[in-house]
């Protein structure tokens, strides 16, 4: 009789995950809430692991032609950060009302909601396109890079910002497809975009062939060209091979109403992830006034942090959609008992990426880098930081059913307090007069990520996010 129970977990087991990945037209609002849990977090896991080998690949291969390109990819990363923090806010936006539509049973408008925000979208990365590539060089200076530095890799930053219409709408158009539980395309999208970046990386870095080695440069069109594929193969899933919603180009007009609606959402959506990636930015600002190998060894330290964090974080995403879709499907305990649910196997995860990193860190890092020097803070930043990635767990899931909920606003003050309050002081306080030494930036990192967690958890037992109107 064991035996057989046993038997038929496994084969329930692997049904349910060959129908998580394949995908299928799902009522989330209804049954068993984990198994919504597990039909909307593997393919969002599986989504976030290939955005999380997006930024490992690159920064593996660009790592091969020295500390001075590692840095160059850091700095752009982290002011690029705030296009991220502009298309993570859209993609909120379109979330919260795509999936409170759809639990409402209203499909047309939820598709029509989710058009504007792409029109929304390609308006404002033109402005943020030109801006940065006219400003390259005042940023790179801005953020420590030295004369050497910008003069050999400027073009990585302009190729960058010029392309940064294929990061926000393949943000967006996920958070379109997430909001209708149809989180399986958003996941093909970026397996299809991680694959090409894979092939053209060293193809282009290095050459091969009658193809030129064309080094940094080459880093950056592979990436965008990539991100440009998996975009193409989400407009095809949009216009020509229909699912849940149907998107016709007529939607594509603009919507005062959905515009205002999206703004109000999106931006404090934006600003909530502007307070952080302005954090991140101060902390890399800091990290360059120390030197190259240190600067190198946080950048490997924060990509290999950021890998694993990207499925945890595709995990809590499972909490926004189950959140907005059961809030309009009028069932607020139950996208209550969705979010705990999540946060329970968020936390199972996050523990056991900490054990890896004391465990295995080091062989990880050794491959990553070959420089001693960057490799010693490289170690030293994963095990001090991954100390809070329970807390990193806890945070993330409130957040985004925070944000499946559309109150944006609440995380935002979140972040304003962890990070703009805890973080950078402590960080400038630590690192320049007390430890004096990059350790003092990881240290700070962890302590803000607690009381993130602490105010986060705070505020969703409070539960006026089952009020929020959108």
């Amino acid at each position: 009789m064991n035996e057989y129970t046993s038997t038929h977990k496994i084969k329930r087991f692997f049904s349910l995950l060959k129908q998580a990945i394949a995908g299928s037209e799902q009522d989330y609002t209804t049954g068993s809430i984990r198994k919504a849990v597990f039909l909307l977090a593997i393919p969002m896991i599986m989504e976030m692991m290939m955005e999380s080998v997006f930024a490992v690949v690159d920064i593996f291969f660009v790592g091969k032609l020295g500390n001075e390109a590692v840095a160059t990819v850091g700095l752009t990363e982290s002011v690029l950060s705030l296009v991220y923090s502009v298309a993570i806010g859209l993609s909120m936006a379109a979330t919260a009302l795509v999936a409170r539509r759809v639990g409402e049973k209203n499909l047309s408008e939820a598709a029509h909601a989710g058009m504007q925000t792409i029109v929304f979208a390609i308006g404002l990365s033109v402005i943020i396109a030109a801006t940065g590539v006219y400003a390259a060089e005042d940023i790179l200076r801005l953020m420590g890079a030295n004369k050497k530095m910008i003069a050999d890799n400027i073009v990585y930053t302009r190729i960058m910002f010029g392309g940064n219409i294929v990061i926000m709408l393949l943000f967006l158009i996920n958070g379109i497809f997430r909001g209708a539980g149809d989180a399986s395309i958003a996941m093909r999208s970026l397996w299809i975009a991680n694959i090409c970046n894979i092939i053209l990386c060293p193809l282009l870095i290095y050459g091969w062939g009658p193809v030129p080695a064309l080094g940094l440069k080459g880093a950056a069109i592979a990436t965008t060209f990539g991100r440009g594929i998996g975009v193409l193969y989400q407009l095809y899933r949009l216009f020509i091979r229909k699912g849940l919603l149907n998107f016709y180009a007529h939607q594509l007009r603009p919507s005062r109403v959905l515009l205002l609606q999206i703004v109000k959402i999106g931006s404090t959506g934006t600003i909530q992830f502007l307070v952080s990636s302005a954090s991140w930015i101060f902390l890399a600002r800091l990290m360059a006034d120390f030197h190259e190998a240190a600067m190198a060894g946080y950048q490997v330290s924060i990509r290999l942090l950021i890998f694993f964090l990207l499925p945890a974080w595709g995990m809590s995403n499972a909490a926004a959609t189950l959140t907005g879709q059961n809030l309009g499907a009028g069932k607020p305990e139950r996208a209550e008992q969705s979010v705990w649910t999540t946060a329970g196997y968020t936390m199972i995860f996050m523990v056991c990426v900490s054990l890896f990193f004391f465990l295995f860190g080091t062989p990880v890092v050794n491959f990553m880098n070959s420089d001693p020097l960057a490799r010693h803070y490289a170690i030293q930043s994963l095990r001090i930081i991954s100390l809070g990635y329970v807390f990193f767990g806890i945070e993330m899931v409130m957040m985004n059913a925070f944000n499946g909920a559309g109150d944006t606003r609440t995380p935002t003050y979140v972040n304003l307090i962890a990070f703009w309050l805890f973080q950078i002081p402590l960080a400038f306080f630590l690192s320049k007069y007390y430890i004096k030494e990059p350790k003092g930036v990881f240290y700070a990192i962890l302590v803000s990520q607690v009381v993130a967690a602490a105010l986060s958890y705070f505020l969703f037992k409070k539960g006026s996010w089952k009020t929020v109107k959108v």
